[in-house]
């Protein structure tokens, strides 16, 4: 290089970096090998922890309806607490999503997967895409799949359905065809919503050998049934294995789901190989799921199992192989990818940027979070400890768990008269986040 190309250079300012999201549908916290758990494989979203953060305490508000993906996904896009981006998506508040903040930047917006709150939303966010799927849950190999449209037109009559490969699949063909035509002159923003891991759950037969399952462990604080009545016994997902639930049951589902997502971790290792070096990448999760602990299968509680998820930042700029475990939100992401690109908050954005995390920086996150499930579920976390109320049937039910000592949520200490002191600021701190919400 001649003194005047290097001296150009220097001056040459340095490229946007691209951002890419992707999310999965259903997985809980626990699921990645790198961070813990040494029965799933994983290889790719370990090569991501390597490669970035992964926040260990990352979790969801929690949701207002069973459906716990849809007000998840809403918080995501939207940047604001439960019922405020409910509230938004439904056109009572004012709101921004964030793709539509760096179109308005210059960049090249994409989304393709599961988009569970409506069309005229997808196309405020996004400028291409496809597949769409625009249900909450389908038969992996034969979901509907819609075109982009730029109309925003998509009667269900024009989906289209392919036996050959499923959803996961088929959402990573479009985000690398996208990927082979877009303008190299610009960056992008790309956004896929995986359907797996949530069920039906049918792995690939060649992803479900590889869990026999006489291989897989029972978890520690497997029950045969809840121990009381929170509200939603009777749900669908509650449905899926009969009562009481047997060990030889919930091992089964546990196989499944692991290969469900072993597989969709293959899809991430496509994407990952396709994409270059000055790309931003976020991998998250709507909502966790019990999959057989405390007694239960679903996402309908406030256990960490269901509201705890996976979330982990790499690429330029991000420290490597770092671990936080700081309080955040799933919701907090609208906050850190604006700072990440440096582009200003939208003042509708009530999330809180982590992004100091990635760039090394102290981070200390929130002091508490709060949860919520439909109308008779509340809970408060601290750091150390969770309160979690039920009014269920005009009955109220409290638990207290010391989650230094307790992980699992095995023990409630709710009657213990030495935690008297500590009751009593986790519901004065549950009270303040209820009025703020």
């Amino acid at each position: 290089m001649n003194r005047r190309n290097f001296l150009f250079a220097l001056a040459a300012p340095k490229p946007r970096p691209n951002f890419l999201f992707l999310f999965s549908d259903d997985q809980r916290f626990d699921t990645i090998r790198a961070l813990g758990n040494r029965e799933i494989q994983t290889p790719n979203l370990d090569r991501l922890c390597a490669r970035g953060v992964a926040f260990t305490q990352a979790s969801i508000m929690g949701g207002n309806q069973p459906a716990v993906c849809m007000p998840s996904r809403a918080m995501l896009m939207t940047g604001q607490s439960l019922y405020h981006a409910t509230d938004a998506v439904a056109g009572k508040r004012p709101y921004h999503l964030w793709p539509a903040v760096f179109a308005q930047a210059g960049y090249q917006t994409y989304g393709a997967g599961k988009w569970h709150n409506g069309p005229k939303l997808y196309h405020e966010a996004f400028t291409a895409g496809g597949p769409i799927f625009f249900g909450g849950m389908n038969d992996h190999y034969r979901t509907p799949l819609h075109r982009y449209n730029a109309s925003a037109q998509y009667p269900p009559a024009a989906a289209e359905r392919s036996p050959k490969q499923s959803a996961s699949e088929l959402f990573t063909d479009g985000l690398l065809g996208f990927l082979q035509r877009r303008d190299k002159t610009k960056p992008f923003c790309a956004y896929v919503a995986f359907t797996a891991p949530h069920d039906p759950r049918q792995a690939p037969p060649e992803w479900q050998a590889k869990y026999p399952v006489d291989k897989i462990k029972l978890p520690q604080n497997f029950l045969p049934k809840h121990p009381f009545d929170n509200g939603e016994l009777e749900i669908r997902d509650e449905k899926l294995l009969p009562f009481p639930r047997t060990p030889e049951a919930v091992k089964k589902e546990i196989a499944d789901y692991y290969a469900l997502i072993s597989h969709l971790d293959s899809q991430i290792g496509r994407i990952l190989d396709a994409v270059d070096e000055n790309t931003i990448i976020v991998f998250a999760g709507d909502n966790g799921l019990a999959v057989g602990q405390h007694g239960l299968l679903g996402k309908q509680n406030l256990y960490d199992h269901s509201i705890r998820v996976p979330l982990l930042v790499a690429g330029p700029g991000i420290k490597k192989g770092r671990k936080s475990s700081a309080l955040v939100y799933v919701q907090d992401c609208f906050a850190t990818l604006c700072d990440l690109a440096g582009l200003p908050k939208p003042a509708t954005v009530e999330g809180e940027s982590f992004a100091p995390a990635p760039r090394g920086e102290q981070f200390v996150g929130r002091a508490s979070t709060f949860h919520v499930y439909r109308d008779f579920q509340r809970a408060v976390r601290t750091r150390t400890h969770k309160l979690i109320r039920y009014t269920v049937k005009g009955v109220t039910t409290k638990q207290l768990f010391d989650l230094g000592r307790d992980p699992l949520e095995m023990t409630n200490r709710i009657d213990d008269p030495s935690q008297a002191k500590r009751i009593a600021e986790l519901e004065a701190e549950l009270s303040r986040w209820e009025k703020l919400v």
